[in-house]
């Protein structure tokens, strides 16, 4: 199989990286830098790593020309967060969050399509928890991720009769580099021990890129067993 990923570098990303490397699927990584693609170069020899950085989705124009043949799975991992209330929000941090987690992914699809529909392939969004509902001081993250919920549902809606399915996993605070920079803005001591492992996730999305052809998982929800203090 062959795969397009974002959000390699860290976290959920670099952890199914991993895995489909290991089972000797073929890898075409975005890397926001060149700095950044030399890493995935060399962790991932065998891999194809286009530069083009999500801050600035114009970079992504033309992206379809560089990927020959057809793709079986585009998985939309990377995401970026900066929490605080609407009061206090720069532009600058509503700018950020909806170009990387929203517009580059409308942008990378519609590159990507065209390879899609010629193999029937799968479009996964890792979103989050936050894309269902909303709390105090997600604002800008949430609503990135609600607008990356409408974009599946209408990408399914639209793409049904070509055969390429669609699917959104909605994980909850899982064990990563990005979790550990929200309890710090929370304020909160980090325990990883408490969240989702990131590669409880790849099985998700092993688990929907992996079906057989013959059904779809649009939606499914991933969350940790303890609750969260408070709760």
């Amino acid at each position: 199989m062959k795969h397009v990923l974002t959000g390699a570098g860290s976290g959920i990303g670099l952890a199914l990286a991993h895995r489909l490397a290991a089972r000797g699927d073929e890898l075409v990584l975005i890397a926001r830098s060149d700095a950044r693609a030399a890493e995935l170069e060399d962790t991932f020899e065998r891999a194809q790593v286009i530069v083009a950085d999500l801050a600035d989705p114009g970079t992504l124009n033309g992206l379809g020309r560089q990927v020959d043949g057809g793709v079986d799975t585009l998985l939309h991992v990377a995401g970026v967060v900066d929490l605080g209330p609407v009061s206090r929000l720069r532009l600058a941090d509503w700018e950020e969050q909806i170009a990387v987690n929203l517009t580059a992914p409308a942008v990378l699809t519609r590159e990507l399509l065209p390879h899609l529909r010629g193999s029937r392939g799968t479009v996964v969004f890792v979103n989050s928890s936050a894309g269902l509902t909303a709390s105090a001081e997600w604002s800008a993250y949430a609503a990135s991720k609600f607008g990356l919920r409408a974009l599946a549902d209408s990408l399914r809606a639209e793409e049904v009769e070509s055969g390429v399915r669609v699917s959104t996993v909605y994980p909850s605070r899982t064990a990563t580099p990005m979790q550990e920079k929200v309890h710090e803005q929370e304020g909160r001591t980090y325990d990883s021990s408490r969240w989702i492992s990131a590669d409880t996730v790849v099985d998700t999305i092993l688990h929907v890129i992996d079906l057989p052809a013959d059904a779809t998982i649009p939606d499914v929800t991933v969350r940790p067993v303890a609750p969260r203090p408070g709760t």
